[in-house]
């Protein structure tokens, strides 16, 4: 069907609840705007290492290590930690649909 789809974080960035921030609304508007007008279509991107995502290397107007969560982390490695938790609830929820979708499906997750 050709449909362009775009996961935008709008939520925390640079650390966990109580350390890190909310995402500035101007980066979450800017992020948006790209989408909608088809400034993100054919641009480079690179896969997010955890969650196999393609992610924009690159979004006028919004800083680049906000594509690179990792990055706005004081402590790499507690992002690290916390990106495995989120993979094992994506797993333990996604189990209940296992049965009923095409291998593919199974796959396309982290």
């Amino acid at each position: 069907h050709g449909v362009h789809t775009w996961l935008v974080n709008t939520g925390w960035t640079g650390g966990a609840y109580g350390d890190g921030h909310r995402m500035e609304l101007a980066h979450t508007r800017r992020m948006v705007t790209a989408a909608l007008t088809g400034e993100l279509d054919g641009i480079r991107t690179h896969e997010d290492p955890v969650f196999g995502l393609e992610v924009p290397d690159h979004v006028r107007g919004v800083p680049d290590e906000v594509l690179r969560p990792r990055q706005t982390w004081e402590h790499p490695s507690e992002y690290d930690a916390q990106a495995e938790k989120l993979v094992e609830m994506f797993r333990e929820n996604f189990a209940k649909f296992e049965g009923s979708v095409t291998e593919a499906v199974r796959q396309a997750g982290p």
